[in-house]
């Protein structure tokens, strides 16, 4: 299935190339920046009925965005960037569905347990995605945080999944390496999480073409669904009609 998304960047809805997305502003490279506001797109994807896509802000000067997007389609949309046990319930009771979380339940590149049975504790786990987003090194991935600078210890393989599964609802896995690329998605990376995972996933990265939302949706029996940003056509796209992703969902929803 086709999950849509609304990443704030300095307040504007923007499509960001992931790997360049650090503290040098010289090095950021931007697809595209809307000139709607996010309530604009929240509106959108409520209009078609579209659910679980999400809100990430990245970087700072965006709360007030997201909590507009948040309000226009209330119980539609999950939110990450940022949150912690501190602000959890805050961002629930501004209508998110589900609280993405990375960076706050690493410490020193090694996964906090206890910070991470404190928000279950808080929120539930019925209201918890872990963001797995990872880079690879060697042949394996490992999960990056801290704006996807910072490599931690914890690799995105079978055990981890099985593991990371009881403690969330679902996974949303960005393959960094090819955000906002446009060069088509990592299948090694969505083949893995067909396979290994247990609960639902939303792979995002790279994707340029109707045809990747069909093989992703083909190699997983449906199990992982796709974000697509920068190669659709509301982002500054010419790779996939906006139209065409909503009808997907909607065939797959009758079979």
């Amino acid at each position: 299935m086709f999950r849509p998304c609304i990443d704030l960047h300095e307040g504007k809805v923007k499509q960001i190339v992931g790997g360049t997305l650090d503290d040098n502003s010289t090095a950021l490279r931007t697809n595209f920046v809307a000139d709607l506001p996010a309530t604009w797109f929240a509106n959108l994807y409520r209009s078609d009925g579209l659910h679980g896509g999400h809100v990430i802000m990245l970087g700072p000067g965006n709360e007030t965005a997201a909590r507009e997007a948040l309000r226009a389609y209330p119980g539609g949309l999950q939110i990450g960037g940022g949150i912690n046990l501190h602000n959890a319930i805050s961002w629930l009771d501004a209508g998110a569905s589900h609280l993405i979380v990375t960076s706050w339940v690493f410490r020193d590149g090694q996964l906090d347990w206890e910070r991470l049975r404190s928000l279950i504790v808080a929120i539930g786990r019925e209201r918890l995605v872990l963001d797995l987003s990872c880079r690879k090194r060697g042949d394996d991935y490992f999960v990056v945080t801290d704006r996807w600078q910072k490599f931690t210890d914890l690799k995105v393989c079978a055990e981890t999944l099985e593991k990371m599964a009881e403690c969330c609802d679902e996974f949303l896995v960005h393959a960094v390496d090819v955000e906002g690329l446009c060069r088509g998605i990592d299948a090694q990376l969505v083949e893995l999480l067909a396979l290994h995972s247990p609960i639902p996933s939303t792979y995002a990265g790279g994707a340029r073409s109707l045809d990747d939302l069909e093989a992703v949706t083909r190699m997983s029996d449906g199990r992982v669904h796709l974000t697509i940003g920068s190669g659709l056509d509301i982002f500054g796209g010419s790779g996939i009609r906006y139209a065409d992703a909503v009808e997907f969902n909607r065939r797959q929803m009758v079979r």
